[in-house]
């Protein structure tokens, strides 16, 4: 079995989560009952960065990439991945809560104007 495959393919999924968190709200737009699916996903966003949580991913990739001979690495995914580049003096709790805020705001802004959408095409 290709585990450096895999372990990717956790990577890619790692990715689209995020990307489906911040931004699976256009999405609703056009099918409207996908919010059931990214309420909850939202949720989950803004708890994994306010609790200091490890998402299940995380594990489960380093996982594979020892199964495939390599090293895993011991911090969380945007710490590993996403925070050398936006964050070279690493992530600390204050940036992870702002973080979550972020997640929040934008997630607020667009179903504010998804609900407003939403009444004026009832009107």
């Amino acid at each position: 079995m290709n585990y450096a495959l895999l372990a990717d393919l956790v990577l890619l999924l790692h990715f689209a989560f995020i990307g489906f968190v911040l931004l699976g709200g256009l999405l609703v737009l056009r099918w409207r009952p996908l919010a059931w699916l990214h309420i909850p996903t939202v949720i989950w966003g803004i708890l994994i960065e306010v609790q200091g949580w490890l998402c299940p991913l995380t594990p489960l990739e380093n996982r594979l990439r020892q199964a495939a001979g390599a090293e895993g690495y011991q911090a969380g995914f945007i710490e590993h991945y996403l925070a050398p580049i936006m964050y070279p003096g690493g992530l600390t709790h204050t940036i992870q809560l702002i973080l979550a805020a972020l997640v929040f705001l934008i997630n607020a802004v667009i179903y504010t104007l998804l609900w407003r959408i939403w009444r004026k095409r009832s009107a």
